[in-house]
């Protein structure tokens, strides 16, 4: 699907502040670092969960350097080795074993083996694996990080189940989640396997620390990892959210189901998002609006809102925002405006949690039908030439730890909107990684203009030189292209 809403974008007033804001960021570290053939260099940032030890990678096609800093964020260590055999892979991930040594985790190019290089900071040695994929393996869906393991979550070609592997000091693990009794039907209301299913909707990883670009939100699969368990949500139903916890320790899984919230005619624009134990539901059509947030353990109701299009919607925190194709964004003055231009469209919620703050995107995407009259001078009534274009509209919301929602035009800047505006006003910048901690983040990005490895911290909130806020609300910020775990050679 067309992404409309880049990272500029939200940005948009920009040209309008009239002050200079320094956002809260603090520069933590800087070294000199010498990286060659810069187009296939990457960094990555890791931490020790159990220690808060940060480990930051660096390479490019000669060596690899690992900088070993302290949870107070001093360099404690720093190691260079060669780079051989990971010339031709995808870095996809990392592990960190009891022994304090990290393993970073090398595919093919066909995904069907991994190199996993073990380094011992202490005596400046590295150590080569290889791990191979069963001979049916097909694709992996994705992989993620939990307790320093490194999981990978795989398909195996025309099976009804999915593969979880669990890599960690040298050793892996395996799980099996069976879908074979589980019922799945296509955009026909036909049945079909699970293997079918999510070859037609195939699942989307959601990173719960930045925000959830709108195109992802909109996925009718989605993955989302918590301790010890991986949910995916499908909404290929307008009625229903067909929900399954894996549990990652005993292999289980469990089926749950969400009605949407019930309305007089049946919407096609309906989805929902997984957060913090909760699932929340949105489902939007020309005369209404609804939401409601459910227990995802128990599936009763927590909180439920109900908007018809005559009504203002009190919680608002931006704009409703339409964009069609490349054009500026623009306002949509009323909730019958909105409604209006949703219906139909493709439904989406995203969710991101922020110091017990839940800030909620609203959104549709899709592509709607126009014409305009050509008049030759055979027909002196013309001739109606049907177009299609495409369209997204969206609105912010922020929902208070009591779940409740919050209207303040005046919220200040939150830590993943600073670093994306300093990236945004740093384009020179091209070779980045994020990592959340707590209640901030540390960019760690290379100045190849010094030859400085740097890292900056990016906490919530902002000082100005002079009075005003120059950001007034979220919708000037995008809902950006995702961090990427690893950025691909």
């Amino acid at each position: 699907m067309k992404k409309l809403l880049l990272l500029f974008l939200l940005f948009s007033k920009t040209a309008l502040f009239s002050k200079t804001a320094l956002f809260s960021q603090t520069v933590l570290n800087s070294l000199p670092l010498n990286l060659n053939f810069l187009s296939k260099t990457q960094i990555l940032n890791a931490e020790d969960e159990k220690t808060k030890d940060i480990y930051v990678f660096t390479w490019d096609d000669k060596n690899i350097n690992i900088l070993k800093y302290n949870q107070s964020l001093f360099l404690s260590n720093r190691f260079t080795d060669s780079i051989k055999h990971e010339k031709s892979r995808n870095l996809i991930g990392y592990s960190i074993s009891d022994d304090k040594k990290p393993t970073l985790y090398w595919s093919s190019s066909d995904n069907r083996n991994i190199l996993m290089t073990t380094y011992n900071t202490i005596d400046r040695s590295s150590e080569l694996l290889h791990f191979d994929f069963p001979e049916n393996h097909d694709y992996i869906i994705s992989s993620f990080q939990q307790l320093n393991g490194f999981y990978i979550l795989a398909k195996e070609r025309d099976q009804d189940h999915l593969l979880l592997y669990k890599l960690e000091n040298g050793k892996c693990g395996v799980k099996r989640f069976d879908f074979s009794n589980f019922t799945f039907e296509n955009n026909k209301d036909v049945q079909i396997s699970f293997s079918k299913f999510i070859e037609q909707y195939p699942i989307k990883k959601i990173d719960p620390d930045i925000y959830t670009p709108i195109d992802l939100a909109l996925s009718i699969s989605k993955m989302f990892t918590a301790k010890d368990h991986i949910i995916l949500t499908f909404d290929d139903s307008f009625i229903k959210t067909q929900a399954y916890d894996l549990n990652i320790k005993t292999g289980d899984i469990q089926e749950k189901t969400f009605n949407f919230p019930a309305s007089e005619r049946q919407s096609q624009t309906t989805n929902s998002f997984y957060s913090d134990n909760k699932l929340f539901q949105m489902k939007a059509d020309r005369d209404f609006f609804l939401f409601e947030i459910k227990d995802f353990n128990s599936g009763n109701s927590i909180k439920n809102y109900s908007f018809s299009k005559n009504d203002t919607i009190p919680f608002k925190n931006s704009p409703f925002v339409m964009q069609v194709e490349n054009s500026k964004p623009r306002e949509l003055k009323t909730t019958e405006k909105f409604l209006k231009n949703i219906n139909g469209l493709a439904g989406g919620i995203s969710v991101f949690e922020n110091n017990k703050n839940s800030f909620i995107t609203f959104s549709g995407i899709g592509d709607y039908s126009d014409y305009y009259f050509s008049y030759d001078i055979y027909d002196d009534f013309g001739e109606r030439i049907s177009y299609s274009l495409n369209k997204s509209v969206y609105f912010d919301a922020m929902l208070n730890e009591n779940l409740n929602f919050a209207k303040d035009f005046q919220t200040r800047p939150l830590a993943i909107e600073n670093l994306f505006y300093f990236l945004k006003n740093n384009k020179d910048i091209k070779l980045y990684d994020a990592l959340r901690l707590r209640d901030y983040y540390i960019l760690s990005y290379y100045d190849s203009t010094s030859q400085q490895f740097k890292m900056r911290k990016f906490t919530d909130g902002f000082m100005i030189e002079d009075n005003g806020n120059p950001i007034t609300n979220k919708a000037q910020f995008s809902k950006p292209a995702a961090f990427s775990n690893i950025k691909p050679r």
